[in-house]
């Protein structure tokens, strides 16, 4: 199971890297009418939330800058970033590194039960499935967002 949730998590990634190397720059900081971000953000966000589900960010990691917080949390918006926001590169970049520490992670350690389950999951395993899912679907986002985006210019 372990191995199986690991390699669905690379493929779910991998293909994410492939969709943000494959972006032209000047679509990402776009915001098309009907969404709440842009891909900037969405990429972004990705990378932050994978790394609290799987690292325990901000408190137990100091993997990525404390600001993404502010920057690609859930709830935060590109309209509300000040300061440095890195570059869709830089975090494609993270991300590429994140899945090899990600990748990392003991198999024995997705058995361990959270301390306050989260949104009805209750273990670490059940947590890194639901981060795939979550990435995933932001995947579809950003695949959405550059065809609306490119069927306007």
């Amino acid at each position: 199971m372990s191995e199986l949730l690991f390699k669905h998590f690379e493929v779910t990634r991998n293909f994410l890297l492939k969709n943000v190397d494959g972006l032209d720059g000047a679509i990402v900081d776009v915001q098309p009418e009907g969404f709440n971000n842009t891909i900037h953000w969405h990429i972004g966000h990705v990378l932050t939330v994978a790394e609290q589900f799987m690292f325990g960010f901000p408190k137990k990691s100091t993997n990525l800058p404390e600001n993404y917080m502010m920057l690609f949390a859930t709830g935060t918006k590109p309209a509300d970033w000040q300061g440095d926001v890195p570059s869709v590169e830089e975090l494609s970049r993270q991300l590429k590194e994140q899945i090899n520490r990600i990748k990392e992670v003991p198999a024995e350690s997705l058995k361990e039960r959270l301390a306050t389950p989260f949104l009805g999951l209750e273990t670490f395993g059940e947590i890194a499935n639901f981060a795939t899912f979550h990435e995933a679907n932001h995947l579809g986002q950003i695949q959405a967002m550059k065809r609306v985006i490119e069927a306007k210019a």
